[in-house]
């Protein structure tokens, strides 16, 4: 026999947990007791927010459930953002939270609410555990909905007089299974529509973003010569150096980029689905073939015209195996033209030194400080869609940025998360100056924790991204400028070293110096977007294709 809480971290250590985020309380304490003499390592974070997008990260770039812990009642609705960011976002997920014992009253309904109905509309499983016996198969199946194809949140409510409880010690063994294979038909039947097309375009979503679809991915467009694109979470599965490159659909429709997705009469769609923002709007003279772990979720954008179901890294090889080299019918002249194209459009203003800087030149920067494996954490504004657009990633996630459910906040805590498993990479983090302020306690976080961060803040006193918006939509500058607080004294306050470049050159000369000294750097960094309007608000309205 054991107490409840101990085969609860004994569950968790079978599973592989090396980390629990999280703020504990009252309700949480037996469970505290139990990690203390755990291999799994405690991170106290300065809010469940942050704790819930450290567990994400985690989840995103290792593939196994990050755990995040918080209480009951207002710690538990903290969790509510990072459940839906992890599960829109496809990270596998564990949420643990506490709550008033079950058997008898406590404090009558003092901060009680129905966490586990609250989580089941934004996670793949929410269950209250009503008995200590049942925490190894709830652990076990949870894990496993985790990872299952379409990864995700999940939750699982420890009640405090069901932590203490004693009861049978028991672990399940974690099974593993093999994805299936595609039907060999529906391969068939792509290889066919393939050759016998014009103009065929691969495209590579953020399902695609796992190291042997990777490597498959390499292959079949080695051997075809087929041009790609990416979605914004698909950025680096392929290098962007790659000749083939045409480069990324950081908006839906009316870049330079969709000159070439709207001429292509067949979209080969590798893991991207329509819970991340549509990289392009289908036309009904185009075909669509869907390629995933799971079906087609149609949509008045989305209507493929074969689906194939199956382990993507598998169904891209034999995609390999059953197209030719070189199709007689294929003519992707055109593409080069719009590739070069881009290029030049891309590179308008990189090398502009007005200060404030300019997002694009910010890119540019960054691309050529952090190295070819360092890892950059967006938050969310509009710099996102010029880093989308302009940021050549080598490997895959080295671009971490969310375009599901695209929420502010969660770009510092996912940087810590980064360094955390990656602790000899370069992280940088980048964030607006609204995204940043929701979760800058974390800070405090990444001090404790010893770590080596650059933190990036663009300062220009607004929701730059709704700017855009207003804007574009032909309504008055309204309602949306704030004031900053002194970010290097700020950044100070916390034990970190904070600078301001003054030119484009001091913020370069800075970066360097921040990649390379100990602990948390912060750059605050004055940025212009004043060119926004009449960059992205024409390509909107005003693009013209080359014939």
């Amino acid at each position: 026999m054991m107490k409840a809480s101990d085969l609860f971290v004994k569950a968790l250590e079978n599973e592989g947990v090396e980390y629990v985020f999280g703020i504990p309380g009252e309700e949480n304490l037996d469970f505290l007791n139990s990690l203390k003499d755990s291999k799994i390592k405690l991170i106290i974070t300065r809010h469940e927010q942050g704790a819930g997008f450290m567990a994400a990260t985690i989840g995103r770039l290792t593939g196994k459930p990050g755990v995040c812990l918080s209480t009951l009642g207002p710690g538990a609705t903290n969790l509510v953002t990072p459940a839906a960011y992890a599960n829109l976002g496809a990270m596998p997920m564990l949420m643990i939270t506490g709550q008033k014992p079950i058997k008898k009253s406590k404090q009558g309904r003092f901060q009680i609410i129905d966490t586990v109905d609250m989580m089941r509309p934004l996670t793949k499983y929410s269950k209250q555990i009503v008995n200590g016996n049942s925490i190894p198969s709830m652990i076990r199946e949870a894990f496993r909905i985790a990872q299952e194809e379409r990864p995700g949140a999940v939750h699982l409510e420890l009640p405090e007089d069901i932590a203490a409880e004693e009861c049978e010690e028991r672990i399940f063994e974690t099974v593993g299974y093999r994805r299936p294979d595609a039907d060999d038909q529906d391969i068939s039947k792509a290889a066919k529509m393939i050759q016998e097309a014009k103009m065929p375009l691969i495209l590579i979503g953020a399902g695609a973003n796992r190291k042997r679809t990777s490597n498959a991915l390499k292959k079949l467009i080695e051997k075809t010569q087929i041009p790609y694109f990416t979605t914004q979470m698909g950025k680096g599965v392929v290098d962007a150096r790659h000749p083939q490159c045409l480069g990324t659909a950081a908006l839906s429709d009316n870049d330079f980029l969709h000159c070439a997705i709207s001429r292509a009469d067949l979209i080969i769609n590798i893991g991207h689905d329509v819970i991340e923002k549509p990289p392009f709007f289908m036309v009904d003279r185009q075909k669509v073939i869907h390629v995933n772990f799971f079906p087609a979720h149609v949509d008045d954008v989305y209507y493929p015209q074969l689906i194939i179901v199956g382990d993507i890294a598998t169904s891209v090889e034999h995609l390999a195996r059953h197209v030719v080299e070189k199709s007689v019918n294929w003519d992707f002249s055109y593409f080069k033209r719009i590739q070069e194209d881009v290029k030049q459009h891309l590179a308008k203003y990189v090398k502009d030194d007005r200060f404030p800087i300019l997002p694009q030149r910010v890119v540019r920067i960054v691309r050529e400080h952090v190295p070819e494996n360092g890892i950059v954490s967006l938050d969310n504004g509009i710099y996102k869609i010029w880093f989308a657009r302009s940021y050549q990633c080598y490997h895959p996630n080295t671009l971490l940025l969310d375009n599901a459910l695209a929420t502010m906040g969660a770009g510092l805590a996912s940087a810590i998360a980064a360094k955390i498993i990656e602790p000899d990479k370069k992280v940088v983090a980048v964030c607006g100056d609204g995204g940043f302020l929701m979760n800058s306690q974390e800070l405090e976080t990444a001090t404790r924790l010893n770590l080596d961060l650059t933190v990036i803040v663009l300062n220009d006193g607004a929701y730059g991204m709704i700017k855009w918006k207003q804007a574009g939509m032909g309504f008055d500058d309204f309602g949306l400028d704030y004031n900053n607080p002194d970010f290097v004294k700020y950044a100070e306050s916390y034990g970190a070293v904070g600078y301001r470049p003054d030119s484009v050159q001091d913020f370069s000369d800075k970066l360097d110096k921040a990649l390379n000294t100990p602990g948390i750097n912060l750059i605050d960094l004055a940025v212009d977007y004043s060119l926004n309007h009449s960059i992205l608000n024409v390509l909107l309205k005003e693009k013209t294709c080359i014939l």
